[in-house]
């Protein structure tokens, strides 16, 4: 009788109890390591021996070592962690925007509306020279509320290209790492056994790219995953890994975009396809860049908007006014002009046609014919066939309002000069006149003399007359037609009748002339009463026949405020635009755009809220599943070395036996 298959018993339970204990040990020494998967050894029963009295049992062999993996469970946590990086990434850089987007005395609001009440007290006292001092100060410390806003918005872009660089440094190493993971599975994967350390270290890197960018994978026959991006791009297929790369948007290169490289081997040359930000789904890449592409450009452009809407009306309204100039002298802008302030050259796509010397063939460009009528959008400036003939079509991206352009059609205050090349297909251009106006404003005034207080005609009534009429208000309208002329209104009745002489201002001669009539409360409080050629008049009280009212060229600047109480009405005037058409005050404008980006900047940290709990989440159920549980391995390691002294108590029984038949033979 042989002893040798108990001994053989005994070998491999010692074997497989001493398997058992390195594999919990192993998973005890990474039961804190992030992404570790709990392994286990599978133990499968030795086939037995047949014999005429049956199959005798030869003990216990280690099958395989197994890890705990749930790939559903990996590929949703993989998804949600994406979700949460690209919230988080938004979230963070809207919080950028505050120093700008913020109420009270530090706010831009308030440095308007301090301005624009200030002139109030220039209409008060027109002459005096510490009140002028007071509104130049004033204007600067708006022009510097917007500066640092426009530079707040370039610091915000500058910071979003240094992350997406950062990004996608860590991407193309991750794409790397994951393609040598591939090649190491595979040439460790021989005989059926699968790498579980190296299969963990794969998903730990996935896992880390999860969070810059959404993928998606697909195994293949040889233990390797191919990993995709933006809809199927390919990123890594089995061992090979391509690079992404930062590079300029085509629609326009201040802002980023990403792109696959190809190409570049075999002295092929490089190519670049850029990637959409809709097709990224997720990760702190997509955050980045949908705050660049929409939260960023919302807020350039509401402050654009503002910043240009006001200054113009200010500069159409100081035009019409005179200085304290020794001679007078009529308004000068007090703003940087509108053609400065407002980008007046489209921005062209960079696949768009272009003439032997590298240029742009077409070249649109813009002109405001009312900064009121400026609204806070970018526009898409593109051709589109219409049965054959291609029209250039502009599509305000706010709220995506297209029209087919005409030559000499406005829209939105602005005036877009097509060029002469004729349309083709394919042509495409951005328009972004107010995005950058918040830098580029400048006040042009130093001396306070220049502030232009007086309007260049004063109305009067006859001291002869008997009625009541007095004027209330006199405007002018049309800057070219006066002071040119001077006029004088008779009333020819009772009941409002009047006729009208308009004289030159130098030689009396008349110039022409007409009649009209008044009635009193008949007209709107915002509009004129009368209007003759190039000013307006707003009456009160009620005219006899025969009464006077002269319009005649201001003698004494210093002593009129006729302008100056223009200005100020501008406080209250519905000076920017919106989208309803019904136009807003400065500071009504202001507060709709903080609201705006309050509600922005709300909706990022609440869905910041959300998808990291819920990335929480799936990730606690992945790490239950996957995760070391201490106790449990504390209690297989005292079961696994019970049975190890037992299969060690084996062998020695076996061993004794063994010794014993010896002596016996002898």
């Amino acid at each position: 009788m042989s002893v040798s298959p108990l001994l053989g018993i005994g070998v491999r339970a010692l074997a497989a109890n001493y398997s058992s204990l390195q594999t919990i040990g192993h998973n005890i020494s990474n039961a804190n390591v992030a992404g570790y998967s709990r392994q286990n050894a599978e133990l499968a029963t030795n086939r037995g021996q047949y014999t005429s009295a049956g199959f005798i049992g030869k003990g216990v062999d280690v099958q395989s070592i197994t890890r705990a993996h749930d790939v559903f469970l990996t590929r949703e946590a993989a998804g949600t962690s994406s979700l949460a990086a690209m919230d988080a990434a938004r979230a963070a850089q809207l919080k950028s925007l505050d120093a700008v987007f913020v109420g009270g005395e530090q706010g831009l609001g308030w440095a308007t509306s301090s301005f624009l009440t200030t002139l109030g007290d220039m209409a008060a006292r027109p002459a005096d020279q510490a009140t002028r001092t007071t509104v130049l100060a004033r204007a600067q410390d708006m022009v510097q509320r917007f500066n640092e806003a426009g530079q707040n918005f370039d610091g915000a872009q500058r910071s979003v290209t240094e992350q997406l660089r950062a990004d996608v440094l860590q991407i193309n190493d991750l794409a790397r790492g994951i393609a040598q993971a591939n090649r190491n599975i595979a040439a460790a994967a021989g005989g059926g056994q699968t790498p579980n350390d190296l299969l963990d270290e794969r998903d730990r890197l996935l896992a880390k790219l999860s969070s810059k960018i959404a993928v998606s994978t697909v195994a293949d026959g040889s233990g390797g995953i191919g990993v995709f991006v933006a809809g199927g791009q390919r990123l890594v297929l089995g061992v090979q890994a391509e690079q992404m790369a930062v590079v300029s948007d085509a629609s326009d290169p201040t802002r980023s975009a990403l792109a696959m490289r190809e190409g570049g081997v075999g002295g092929q040359p490089e190519r670049q396809r850029l990637l959409a930000e809709q097709a990224l789904g997720g990760g702190s890449v997509a955050g980045l860049l949908r705050f660049q592409n929409d939260d960023l450009v919302r807020a350039r452009v509401l402050i654009g908007q503002m910043s240009a809407s006001v200054a113009g009306a200010v500069n159409e309204q100081h035009a019409l006014g005179m200085n304290l100039r020794n001679p007078p002298g009529s308004g000068a802008a007090m703003f940087t002009e509108l053609a400065r302030l407002v980008q007046t050259r489209a921005v062209p796509h960079t696949d768009n046609r272009r003439n032997g010397s590298g240029g742009f063939i077409a070249e649109p460009t813009i002109s405001v014919t009312d900064p009121g009528r400026l609204q806070a959008s970018e526009y898409a400036l593109y051709t589109a066939d219409d049965n054959g003939t291609p029209r250039w079509t502009l599509e305000r991206l706010a709220d995506g309002r297209k029209t087919v352009l005409q030559p000499g059609v406005e829209v939105d205050g602005l005036l877009i000069d097509l060029g002469t090349p004729p349309p083709e297909n394919n042509e495409r251009f951005l328009l972004q006149p107010v995005s950058n106006a918040a830098r580029r404003l400048a006040l042009l005034l130093s001396d306070p003399r220049d502030l232009a207080a007086a309007l260049p005609l004063t109305a009067s009534v006859s001291p002869a007359n008997t009625g009541s009429a007095s004027v209330l208000g006199l405007a002018i309208t049309d800057p070219a037609a006066n002071p040119q002329h001077t006029a004088t209104l008779s009333f020819t009745s009772d009941s409002g009748d009047y006729a009208w002489t308009l004289h030159d201002r130098d030689t009396q001669a008349v110039v022409s002339s007409g009649t009209g009539r008044w009635t009193a409360g008949e007209n709107l409080p915002a509009a004129p009463d009368i209007d003759i050629n190039g000013f307006a008049l707003q009456l009160s009280g009620v005219p006899r026949s025969g009464d006077v009212l002269t319009v005649e060229r201001t003698l004494f600047p210093a002593a009129n405020n006729g302008n100056a109480q223009a200005l100020t009405a501008l406080r209250d005037s519905m000076l920017v635009g919106e989208l309803s058409g019904l136009g807003l005050s400065a500071s009504e404008a202001f507060a709709s755009a903080l609201a705006d980006m309050g509600a922005r900047v709300q909706s990022a940290r609440t869905a910041a809220g959300i998808s990291q709990s819920l990335a929480d989440s799936v990730e606690t159920r992945r790490a239950q599943n996957a995760g070391v549980n201490l106790d449990e391995e504390a209690a297989k390691m005292i079961q696994y070395q019970q049975s190890y002294q037992a299969a060690a108590r084996v062998l020695q029984v076996a061993q004794t036996l063994f010794d014993q038949m010896l002596q016996n033979i002898n």
